[in-house]
């Protein structure tokens, strides 16, 4: 199946011309971050979200919902293929907030994305659930930075023992560059991530199966909700933050803040 690009650029408010340039790779990018929230309600209910395209059709782009990476990526990745983009799957491991000496494993997905005619592979990923996300693709360059306003990225490279380069991409955070995730170009194929979407979504341990996780990126604010903590932060760095009181105002927040409608009849533990 391929994917529907007008009803996909309907969603995301895209109207650029469908060539596979520099300038519409980074519009698209940007357009599908502000346009479809992230959000991991499957999980949380029980179930492992489908990552076959004409679900993730149904889901992020003809309904009120959004996704987790897998989604989000697997669903650009598609739109980006369509438009003649070479997309390569890529797989990352989550540093931001880890505990000195935690290996985590290596559970993202992401996306480097080539142009016919530019010599320099491009970073791109939708699918970061944290205000220090992408919101355009990045040069795939060693210490390149990206200044995709509000916010500030760069790549490094990381401290690595193994064959191959390890990749690190950063945010700035007002006066030091935070690390985000770190990747290697071992190219990744659709059914590494049925296996991994299975186990991020059905672990008795996974984060994403204890809490309800969503992001919205806005022109000037960036709304996340965490659990029941619910935070809002503006371009200017002013930060507010306050606790929902029970699963009911979380699901009321989801759909009126997030734009994000569970399914009917959800109802969230706790």
């Amino acid at each position: 199946m391929t994917l529907d690009l007008d009803a996909y650029f309907a969603r995301i408010g895209w109207s650029g011309e469908r060539r596979p340039t520099v300038e519409v790779l980074r519009s698209v990018h940007r357009a599908h971050t502000l346009g479809i929230p992230f959000e991991n309600l499957e999980p949380v209910l029980g179930t492992a979200p489908s990552l076959a395209l004409p679900d993730l059709e149904r889901k992020l782009v003809r309904s009120e919902r959004g996704g987790y990476c897998y989604e989000h990526n697997t669903l650009l990745a598609a739109a980006l293929t369509q438009l003649g983009f070479r997309v390569t799957l890529l797989t990352a491991r989550v540093v931001l907030g880890a505990a000195p000496g935690d290996i985590r494993p290596r559970t993202h997905m992401l996306l480097q994305v080539d142009v016919e005619g530019d010599s320099t592979p491009w970073l791109a990923d939708v699918g970061f659930g944290a205000h220090g996300a992408l919101m355009e693709p990045i040069p795939l360059v060693a210490d390149a930075e990206l200044l995709d306003t509000p916010r500030r990225h760069r790549l490094v490279h990381a401290p690595h023992d193994g064959p191959l380069e390890m990749w690190e991409l950063q945010t700035d955070k007002g006066g030091y560059w935070e690390p985000q995730y770190e990747f290697t170009l071992e190219p990744f194929e659709s059914p590494d991530y049925e296996v991994i979407n299975w186990y991020v979504a059905t672990h008795p341990r996974s984060p994403f199966r204890q809490a309800v996780y969503a992001q919205r990126t806005l022109p000037g604010l960036h709304r996340s909700l965490s659990g029941r903590t619910l935070v809002e932060t503006a371009d200017d760095g002013t930060v507010e933050e306050r606790e929902l009181s029970d699963s009911a105002e979380v699901l009321r927040v989801l759909a009126d803040d997030f734009g994000v409608h569970p399914p009917e009849g959800a109802v969230l533990p706790g």
